[in-house]
């Protein structure tokens, strides 16, 4: 099979825009998928940084939660960053909002603080060949639980204030979930670890049958 992978970046809330610019420098066309019948034209999604809970309440609205876990079963790539990490969460510390588990990982939000307390770090990356990777995090969640198969990609060192050592980038199969804002960066190397893993879902069976299943038929 040629060509390259569809991306798709959820553009109902949060810094979407800024996802597919990334996406651009590396030669992806990617689509702004506002409409659920939109998932089956993508081989990955990336659900931005943003609001999380205004991000849930949207896609339970446009009835996206049950398609989108569909489709990730099925073996379409997902990546959640910032407030994407929250969305596709096994559960959250905070009472609310409820998020989709869509990967095995427990997750509290605004760990680092709050908007004053944004920092970057330089992260060492697991499957990022080369130096370190500039990281942002603005109001960043952390990984507190990871459940079986999830692999930890990335980890913040412990600080000189006592914080502990917290994981910001984990993994499993053909989902993965950042803490931190890779779009605010120039560095497009996580971006094409997701394009890779969408790759492997274009040309996977289970999931090219399913979205012609879905596809409107053509005459």
């Amino acid at each position: 099979m040629q060509g390259k992978p569809r991306i798709g970046v959820l553009a109902l809330q949060g810094d979407f825009a800024e996802h597919i610019h990334m996406l651009g420098l590396i030669g992806i066309n990617a689509t702004e998928i506002r409409k659920v019948e939109q998932l089956n034209e993508v081989d990955g999604l990336i659900i931005p940084g943003g609001e999380s809970t205004t991000i849930v309440k949207l896609l339970h609205m446009f009835d996206f939660v049950d398609e989108l876990r569909a489709h990730v079963e099925s073996g379409m790539a997902l990546w959640g960053t910032c407030a994407g990490m929250i969305v596709i969460a096994r559960e959250l510390a905070d009472p609310y909002p409820t998020p989709l588990n869509l990967i095995d990982i427990g997750v509290a939000r605004n760990f680092f603080g709050r908007q004053v307390d944004s920092f970057e770090a330089e992260l060492k990356i697991t499957g990022i060949e080369g130096d370190p990777m500039r990281a942002v995090f603005i109001r960043a969640p952390i990984v507190q639980d990871t459940g079986d198969g999830v692999e930890t990609l990335a980890i913040v060192p412990a600080k000189d204030d006592g914080t502990p050592e917290q994981a910001v980038a984990v993994k499993k199969g053909r989902v993965l979930a950042s803490s931190f804002h890779p779009e605010l960066t120039e560095d497009t190397r996580l971006h094409s670890l997701f394009v890779e893993l969408a790759d492997e879902a274009r040309t996977d069976s289970a999931r090219i049958s399913r979205s012609t299943e879905e596809s409107p038929s053509t005459v």
